[in-house]
């Protein structure tokens, strides 16, 4: 256990020494000042809402900033995971650091709790600011924003694992451009799928289920949404907004928050098989 907490130790060191971790705080720290603009305005420009119509508009424009901060979190997840194991395996450090008493599975399971310390952290800290923002400058309240914020954690581990996964048979900036391409396909068949139960086109409505069977970060989104809206809202405008991107019409079951931790375990296990059995 030393071993996997010093490896995930050096794995945030590392992290916090590439350009893409300042990157990622200049883009977040720009999202936010911006929303926290864009929040402060709705008040102004719409006095004649109704307090229903000022939560819907607060709601969905938290969601689509949390989508904002999802994809930020995805980006850096994912071009972090496929250096921090293709990158050193490349460059021979992995064969330094094997020759000693440490074991591959040992080096594995600590990039992958750095990272995941990296991820969560992110999340935790720039979903509370915005969480902050919104409350400060609207009034309104994510009615779970705990679990939000942990599903919204769920959805950076498990793409993750998958970088980490694909940076075991791929090469580093690949299994990165990879993770995102795939995390974005996923998101656009999930909206599509949405659409397709508005319009009753069972067939289209599968689309979305298939991809988050396969992949379970859009899912996980859609839960953290459901956390983030006012159950409220949908139940008063719920045939004007049914199929919109930015609300959920029904809370995660616990079958699939179960299904979603089995594929990261597995996803895990074969980033491992795939790590040992590669010739450094």
């Amino acid at each position: 256990m030393t071993v996997v907490l010093t490896v995930a130790g050096l794995t945030l060191r590392e992290a916090a020494r590439r350009r893409v971790l300042r990157s990622l705080a200049v883009l977040t720290i720009l999202l936010l000042a911006l929303s926290a603009w864009g929040f402060s305005r709705i008040n102004a420009e719409f006095g004649g809402l109704t307090s229903g119509e000022a939560k819907l508009a607060a709601a969905i424009v938290l969601n689509l900033v949390m989508f904002g901060l999802s994809l930020i979190a995805a980006l850096g997840t994912a071009f972090l995971a496929g250096p921090t194991l293709a990158g050193e395996t490349e460059s021979g450090i992995a064969l330094a650091v094997l020759a000693r008493p440490v074991r591959r599975a040992q080096v594995l399971a600590g990039k992958w709790l750095g990272l995941v310390a990296f991820g969560t952290g992110f999340v935790a800290v720039a979903g509370a600011a915005q969480l902050v923002i919104v409350k400060l400058t609207t009034g309104y309240s994510a009615p779970s924003p705990a679990s939000g914020l942990a599903l919204l954690s769920g959805q950076a581990i498990a793409l993750l694992t998958l970088g980490l996964l694909l940076s075991t048979v791929i090469s580093p900036m690949a299994s990165g451009i990879v993770a995102v391409g795939l995390f974005g396909a996923t998101w656009i068949a999930g909206v599509v799928g949405g659409v397709g139960g508005a319009l009753g086109n069972d067939s289209v409505r599968k689309v979305g289920t298939v991809s988050q069977m396969l992949l379970p970060t859009d899912g996980l989104w859609r839960g953290a949404m459901r956390s983030f809206q006012d159950p409220s809202l949908l139940t008063q405008f719920s045939e004007a907004f049914e199929g919109h991107p930015f609300l959920s019409s029904a809370p995660l079951t616990g079958a699939y928050l179960v299904w979603a931790v089995v594929w990261t375990v597995v996803m895990l296990a074969l980033a491992g098989l795939a790590f040992q059995r590669r010739d450094l």
